[in-house]
C-alpha cells in the first residue's frame, strides 16, 4: 500500500493521480481470465485507493466524514448480514453474490482501517475513535465467519472410507493349561488376514470435506488471514476437525483408557482392545493422510500454520493410542500375550514411515518421536516375552502322568505356538538378532546345514530348535512318570510323531529343516520298536517250544499267551495313540508279528493241545488288536465257550 504520510500536506494532482491508479486498477479487474488470488488482489488495492482518495481530502476537513459515511454503510451491511438467520455460504436461501458481497466489504473494512493507521495524526480523536469502530465491525464481521466455518466444516463432513483394507479375525489364541484336552491348530485365516496388507498399495486420498465446498473455505481463510484473523479462523478449523478425528475413533470402537485401566485389565478384554487398537492404528494412519491433504489444500498458503493445525488436530487422538501401546509394553511377559505384541510391534513398524511423512515439520518432532519409542518399547517387550516363553516351556513341571500316553497338551501348545511364529519372522530375526550372544541358552544350529534353505539358519529358526530341544528335555522328564515302562514308549512315539508331523506339513520345514523332520521320524519310530519288543518279545515267548512232554507244554503255552494278550488287552485298550495313521500302523505291525506267530505255533501244536485251553481264533486276536491304542479300556472276554 502506497505511504499515506503525505496525505496532510498533498502536492498538486495527487488526488488525480490515485484516481488515475484507481482506474487502471478496475480495468485489469475486469478481465476474465485473471485467476481468484489476482483478483482478490486487485480488489483489495482498489479498496486501498479508494481509502487513500477519501484520506488525501482530511486536511480540508472532509476526509473523516466520508470515512465515517463509509464505515456507516459497512456496518449497516455486516450488522444485516448477522441479523439474518440464515447462513451466507452453504443453506437452501442462501445467495453466492451474498457471500462474495460479505467478503467485498470486509476488504473494504480493512482498507479504511489501514489508511487510518497510516496516518500521523498526533491526538486526533477522531481518527482513534474512527480506529476503534471499524475494529468492532470487523470483528463482529469476523465472529460471523467463524460461525460460517464451523457449519460448512460439519455438514459437509464425509466420513472416512478405507480402500482395500482386510481386516479379519485373528483366530484362536494359543492357550495352554494342564486341563486342555486338545489345541486346535491356528485357522488358515489368520494367514490370510496378514498376507493382505493393512496398508494400500497406492496412496488413497478420502476427500474428508465435501470437495464443492473446499474453495469456500479457502476464501474465507483468505479473508481471515489477511485482516490478522488468522489465530481465529485455526481455532475454528481445528475443533472441529479434531472432534471429527475423536468421533472417528468412536466409530473404530477405540476407547479412552489410562495407563492403570490397561494394566489392571484381564487378558480376555485386553485381547480384545489390542485387536481393536491394531485395526484402529492401520486406519488412522490412512486418515491422517486424508485429513493432511484438506489441511494442505486450505492451510497450504500459509507455512507454519498448516502443519502446526494438523498437528494440533491430530495428537490428542493419538496420544491416546500411544498411552495404550506403552501401557501394554510396560505390561507383565506371558507368553499369551507375544502374539498381540508383535501385531502392535508390525502395525507400528508398518506405518512408521507414512507418520515420519505426516509429521515431518518441526511441528510435528514431538508425534514422531513419541512413535519411535513405541516401536522401541514394544519390540523390547516382544522379545522379552518371546525369551520367557522358551524359560516357561522348560520350567513346566507335571506331578501326574498324562493320561493314556497321548499327546501331552505342552506338546500342542508349544507347536502351534511356534508355527504360528512364523508368521512374524521378519520382525522376530530383527528382535532377535543380538540376542544369542547374552542368552545363557545358546541356539541350537543345524547339525547338517547340507540341503537346508538360508533361511534354516536366520535368528528365529535357531531358537526354534533350541525351543523344541527343550520340549523334548520336559517330555523325557514327563514320561518317566508313568510306572509302565512300555507306556513312557508310546508316550514319547505320539510327541515326537505329532512335532515331526507338525513340521512337516507347515511352514515350520523351512525353519527347522528337512534333517531334523528326518531324526524325529527315527525317533518316533524307535520309540514304537521299543513298545513292540517290549509288550510282545515276552508274550509270544510263551509260544516257543520246550522239552516238555508234548501235549501238556502245548497247552500250558497257549493258556499262559492267552492271559498275557488278555492282560495286554486290558491296558492296551485304554492307552491312546490319537494320530489315525500311526495308530494303524502300529497295529498293523504288531498284528503281523502275533498272529503270525500264534497261527504258526497252533499249526505246528494242533495235535498236541487241549481244545478248552484254545478261547481266541487268529482272527479273533487280529480283531482285539484293532481296539488297541482307542483309549477307552476294555476286558476281553472269551470268544469260545470252555
Amino acid at each position: 500500500m502506497a505511504d499515506f504520510s503525505s496525505v496532510l500536506s498533498p502536492r498538486e494532482g495527487e488526488i488525480h493521480v490515485i484516481a488515475a491508479a484507481q482506474h487502471i486498477v478496475k480495468a485489469l479487474g475486469a478481465n476474465k481470465n485473471l485467476d481468484d488470488d489476482l483478483r482478490k488482489i486487485l480488489s483489495q488495492l482498489d479498496g486501498h485507493l479508494s481509502a487513500m482518495t477519501l484520506l488525501t481530502t482530511e486536511s480540508r476537513g472532509t476526509g473523516f466524514r466520508e470515512v465515517e459515511e463509509q464505515l456507516k454503510y459497512a456496518e449497516e451491511k455486516i450488522r444485516s448480514w448477522e441479523s439474518n438467520q440464515f447462513l451466507l455460504w452453504d443453506s437452501d436461501e442462501s445467495d453466492p453474490l451474498e457471500a462474495s458481497e460479505f467478503l467485498k466489504t470486509i476488504d473494504e473494512i480493512q482498507a479504511l482501517i489501514g489508511g487510518l493507521r497510516s496516518l500521523s495524526v498526533n491526538g486526533n480523536g477522531k481518527q482513534k475513535d474512527l480506529l476503534n469502530r471499524a475494529d468492532s465491525i470487523l470483528q463482529m464481521a469476523m465472529s460471523r465467519l467463524e460461525k460460517e466455518i464451523m457449519h460448512i466444516l460439519v455438514k459437509h463432513k464425509q466420513y472416512f472410507q478405507p480402500k482395500n483394507m482386510s481386516f479379519r479375525s485373528c483366530g484362536m489364541d494359543v492357550l495352554y493349561d494342564e486341563s486342555f484336552v486338545s489345541v486346535e491348530d491356528i485357522p488358515s485365516e489368520e494367514e490370510l488376514r496378514r498376507n493382505s496388507s493393512g496398508k494400500e498399495s497406492d496412496e488413497y486420498i478420502f476427500y474428508l470435506i465435501h470437495p464443492h465446498v473446499i474453495p469456500h473455505l479457502k476464501s474465507i481463510a483468505n479473508v481471515m488471514f489477511g485482516v490478522t484473523y488468522d489465530q481465529e479462523f485455526c481455532q475454528a478449523f481445528v475443533s472441529v476437525r479434531r472432534d471429527a478425528l475423536e468421533e472417528y475413533l468412536v466409530v473404530l470402537k477405540v476407547e479412552k483408557f489410562s495407563m492403570e485401566d490397561v494394566l489392571k485389565m484381564e487378558w480376555s478384554s485386553l485381547n480384545y482392545e489390542i485387536k481393536k487398537w491394531v485395526r484402529a492404528m492401520n486406519i488412522i494412519i490412512r486418515y491422517l493422510a486424508s485429513e493432511k491433504h484438506l489441511c494442505d489444500q486450505i492451510l497450504g498458503d500459509y507455512g507454519f500454520v498448516n502443519p502446526l493445525c494438523f498437528v494440533e488436530i491430530s495428537k490428542g487422538s493419538l496420544a491416546h493410542l500411544l498411552n495404550f501401546g506403552e501401557a501394554i509394553a510396560m505390561g507383565t511377559h506371558e507368553p499369551e500375550k507375544l502374539f498381540r505384541l508383535l501385531d502392535m510391534y508390525e502395525v507400528v513398524a508398518d506405518n512408521l514411515l507414512d507418520i515420519d511423512a505426516l509429521f515431518s515439520e518441526e511441528a510435528g518432532t514431538a508425534v514422531r518421536l513419541d512413535f519411535h519409542e513405541l516401536l522401541r518399547s514394544l519390540g523390547d517387550s516382544g522379545r522379552a516375552t518371546f525369551l520367557k516363553f522358551g524359560n516357561a516351556i522348560a520350567a513346566n513341571v507335571s506331578t501326574r502322568p498324562f493320561s493314556g500316553g497321548g499327546i501331552h497338551p505342552l506338546t500342542k501348545y508349544v507347536m502351534n505356538y511356534i508355527k504360528t511364529l512364523t508368521l512374524y519372522c521378519n520382525s522376530l530375526n530383527v528382535l532377535l538378532k543380538d540376542q544369542e550372544a547374552a542368552d545363557s541358552n545358546p541356539v541350537v544350529e543345524p547339525e547338517n546345514g547340507q540341503g537346508d534353505s538360508s533361511i534354516t539358519h536366520c535368528q528365529m529358526a535357531c531358537h526354534f530348535r533350541s525351543i523344541t530341544a527343550t520340549l523334548e528335555s520336559n517330555l523325557d522328564r514327563k514320561s518317566k512318570l508313568y510306572r509302565d515302562g512300555v507306556l513312557q514308549h508310546i508316550f514319547l512315539m505320539n510327541n515326537f510323531h505329532y512335532m515331526a508331523q507338525k513340521v512337516k506339513c507347515c511352514d515350520l520345514r523351512i525353519f527347522i529343516g528337512d534333517e531334523w523332520i528326518k531324526e524325529h521320524i527315527v525317533k518316533y519310530k524307535q520309540h514304537a520298536m521299543s513298545y513292540e519288543r517290549a509288550t510282545w518279545n515276552s508274550v509270544l515267548s510263551l509260544l516257543k517250544d520246550d522239552d516238555s512232554p508234548r501235549f501238556c507244554s502245548a497247552s500250558k503255552a497257549i493258556r499262559g499267551f492267552t492271559i498275557a494278550f488278555e492282560e495286554v488287552y486290558k491296558n492296551q485298550t485304554g492307552w491312546s495313540i490319537p494320530d489315525p495313521e500311526l495308530r494303524e500302523d502300529l497295529q498293523i505291525s504288531t498284528s503281523q508279528k502275533v498272529i503270525h506267530a500264534y497261527r504258526s505255533f497252533m499249526g505246528r501244536k494242533s495235535s498236541s493241545i487241549n481244545e478248552k485251553y484254545i478261547r481266541h481264533s487268529p482272527d479273533d486276536l487280529q480283531n482285539y488288536i484293532l481296539d488297541l491304542f482307542n483309549g477307552s479300556p476294555r476286558i476281553l472276554q472269551s470268544s469260545r465257550k470252555k
